[in-house]
């Protein structure tokens, strides 16, 4: 330094103490500078820190967001799906022997052009299907024809022929609309050889309590202590007025479903009753009619969607009813015209 070279104590005095400024100075300045790297670099690991975790906030919020987006899709897709089950296809006629339709009814427009969703009643337990109606008539019929229902039930037949244009005759043991006649499936007040069609859907066994009426084939157990004898002798008789009253070389369908009931008494008699009364039925039609066709018809039965009676036929190892025969017949009498 310069102050050094003086020679006067005085200014190697105030050189020294200026020296010892400086070097405080540069002391504090170290200090202060290192006080403020320190808290820079704090400040810095803290902005990291919060960065980080505003990063993960962020990641958690992007996938709670897809989480909640793919939710509310897998919603909408069941909701689709729900609304793609409740809207009827327009009807065709099925090639195959394998029918299927995703309702019990379809919709048709009446004589004043409105919607009608219902054929028959709704509400009627073991209803026929409409839809399974009106494809074997628009297969077996034409506009005009007379189309015989000997347990017309709720009418379903009857308002499907009106749809079609065809004239429907209906018979129950217990009408339930004015258009079906009182009558006896096994004794039809009914001409011989005056219908064009004949239709059918019997009892499948005692499942359903159809009429109070004690003549009810409804009531006769097809596997009962007779081995079903009462049931398939009825029946018989149901099938032969049909055979009667059809015209020749005429149509005829039943529309039956098997049956299996689970056994009372003592464990280890077995788990139930299997009831094959669609074999029983065709072999006793084929000796009337001259046999066309069986159609399998998926059934979409509310039960086979709940989870109890899936869970018992599971764990009870036995099946639920999952489709319906559909037996067409073709009266052939050329000897008798």
């Amino acid at each position: 330094m310069p102050f050094l070279a003086l020679r006067h104590p005085v200014c190697v005095v105030v050189g020294v103490m200026v020296m010892m400024r400086g070097v405080r100075y540069n002391h504090e300045r170290l200090h202060v500078g290192g006080a403020f790297m320190q808290h820079a670099q704090r400040t810095r690991s803290e902005d990291q820190g919060h960065q980080g975790k505003a990063s993960k906030q962020r990641l958690h919020n992007r996938n709670v967001g897809r989480a909640s987006t793919a939710g509310k899709r897998n919603v909408r897709t069941r909701e689709r799906s729900r609304l793609a089950r409740m809207r009827r296809p327009p009807l065709k006629v099925f090639p195959s022997t394998l029918w299927e339709y995703p309702s019990q009814h379809y919709d048709m427009k009446d004589a004043d052009g409105f919607t009608v969703t219902v054929q028959g009643d709704k509400d009627y337990v073991g209803a026929t299907p409409s839809w399974v109606i009106w494809q074997l008539l628009q297969r077996y019929t034409r506009e005009g024809d007379v189309v015989l229902d000997p347990m017309c039930g709720s009418g379903t037949t009857i308002d499907v022929c009106t749809h079609l244009k065809r004239q429907a005759v209906g018979f129950d043991l217990s009408p339930t609309r004015d258009e079906i006649q009182q009558a006896d499936a096994r004794a039809l007040p009914q001409p011989d050889a005056s219908v064009d069609f004949a239709f059918v859907d019997p009892p499948y066994s005692t499942h359903v309590n159809y009429s109070s009426d004690p003549r009810c084939i409804g009531k006769l157990d097809a596997s009962g202590d007779d081995g079903g004898e009462a049931y398939y002798q009825a029946m018989e008789r149901v099938l032969h007025e049909m055979h009667r009253t059809l015209k020749n070389r005429r149509y005829a369908a039943v529309y039956v479903s098997d049956s299996w009931r689970k056994r009372k008494g003592e464990k280890g008699g077995g788990g139930g009753v299997f009831m094959p009364i669609g074999f029983e039925l065709f072999a006793r039609m084929r000796e009337l009619f001259t046999m066309i066709d069986v159609v399998c018809v998926v059934r979409h039965n509310a039960k086979l969607e709940r989870g109890d009676f899936a869970r018992a036929a599971l764990e009870g190892n036995f099946f639920m009813r999952g489709f319906n025969y559909l037996m067409i017949g073709k009266k052939v009498d050329d000897d008798r015209r």
